[in-house]
């Protein structure tokens, strides 16, 4: 009974061990397959760094507003007889609009010049007496003051018939028009927008903190969303106040519209131009990657030796398997990325500074990023624009 139970007891320590030493070598086995496993070499553009003229702007939102623009009303009340303006028409300072009833006040005015009239002949008859001698003084005194009264109630039915004429303030560009010939207009009704499109103006705000870099003249470019060109001003008006509850500035542009492609209300991209600054490193933003230890990119460097060659000898087996199955061969990689933290600067479109970390005619990869780690064999090739074939970018945010 005993001997059978020693020998049971062996027998499972051997398949026990069996199965242990199975389960190591095939670990084992495994560690050395992706051990020795030649990491694929990973195709990247680069740039290279070197130190340049930069112009750095700050940006901001706006909207887009005539220089000159105003909805017309009329000062009184009555009802309109003439409308001389069509939508989108051209006018000109002090061209007649709209023309309300003014038949009344027409034969009140010509009243009014014929009492004037009949007071200027008094008053001279008036004045030949008292040259004479036989005329009193009160005469004279009561005939100017009649010419006076009706040479000023012929100026006043004058300016109320004006009122009757809304009139082009300015030159501009005249809207659709709200009203028709037989309505009743009120005063405070509007009739038509007017708006001097020729040079517009852009309003937007910068942070407090930028006010100093603020001037009177400082050359400002503006961009539309769906449009291309830019549009080229310079800043008129900087508001002396700072908004306490946004902490921001009011800042205005005059900018031009040589063809009319600007649009009151529009919204707009502003680029305040700094100026020019020297000797500045300047990277692609695609360059930069993110991450909870910073912000790092990758530089081309050389191959460790002992590296390149292992490399060297894995490329030239999968070469020979290759070769065997007729596919083509690719030579072993002598360059790697290595992984480098930097400092970041100010942001410029697509473009940001690089304050440390960098030197001079390192070769920063741009576009593959999200194939790589530190130490991965790397193969430039700068012919394809990441832009054009839709490489997927990584753009760092603060």
């Amino acid at each position: 009974m005993i001997k059978r139970l020693l020998i049971a007891i062996v027998l499972l320590a051997l398949v026990g061990g069996a199965i242990v030493g199975f389960n190591m070598f095939r670990d084992k086995a495994i560690t050395d397959f992706f051990a020795n496993m030649p990491v694929p070499t990973a195709t990247v553009s680069t740039v290279a760094v070197e130190k340049r003229s930069w112009t750095p702007n700050i940006e901001a939102i706006g909207t887009i507003s005539a220089n000159q623009g105003v909805d017309l009303t009329v000062e009184t009340a009555g009802v309109i007889t003439e409308i001389n303006f069509k939508a989108n028409q051209q006018v000109k300072q002090g061209d007649v609009l709209l023309r309300l009833d003014d038949a009344v006040q027409r034969a009140d005015l010509e009243a009014a010049k014929t009492q004037a009239a009949l007071d200027q002949q008094s008053l001279k008859r008036a004045q030949e007496l008292q040259q004479r001698g036989v005329g009193s003084n009160v005469s004279l005194d009561t005939a100017q003051a009649a010419a006076q009264t009706s040479t000023a109630q012929v100026q006043k039915l004058d300016a109320v018939l004006t009122q009757k004429q809304l009139r082009a303030p300015f030159s501009g560009t005249v809207g659709i028009p709200r009203v028709d010939v037989g309505r009743y207009l009120s005063p405070g009704d509007a009739v038509v927008t007017l708006q001097d499109v020729s040079t517009m103006r852009a309003d937007f705000t910068v942070p407090e903190q930028r006010l100093g870099q603020m001037r009177i003249d400082q050359p400002v470019i503006v961009t539309l969303d769906g449009q291309d060109g830019e549009f080229k001003g310079k800043i008129t008006g900087i508001d002396p106040k700072i908004d306490p509850a946004s902490r921001l500035v009011s800042i205005r542009a005059a900018i031009e519209n040589p063809d009319n492609v600007l649009t009151p209300g529009q919204f707009a991209r502003i680029k305040v131009q700094l100026p020019a600054e020297n000797d500045i490193i300047i990277l692609p933003q695609t360059a930069v990657v993110t991450s909870l230890y910073g912000d790092y990119v990758y530089v081309v460097r050389p191959m460790e030796q002992k590296k390149a060659e292992e490399n060297k000898e894995q490329k030239e087996e999968q070469g020979d398997a290759a070769a065997a199955a007729g596919q083509p061969q690719t030579p072993p990689a002598t360059q790697q990325a290595s992984q480098v933290f930097v400092q970041l600067g100010r942001r410029n479109g697509a473009e940001i500074e690089v304050k440390g970390g960098l030197n001079v005619g390192d070769q920063i990869i741009t576009a593959g990023q999200n194939r790589l780690s530190n130490g991965t064999p790397v193969a430039i090739d700068n012919t394809i624009d990441p832009a054009k074939s839709g490489e997927p970018t990584q753009v760092s945010q603060q």
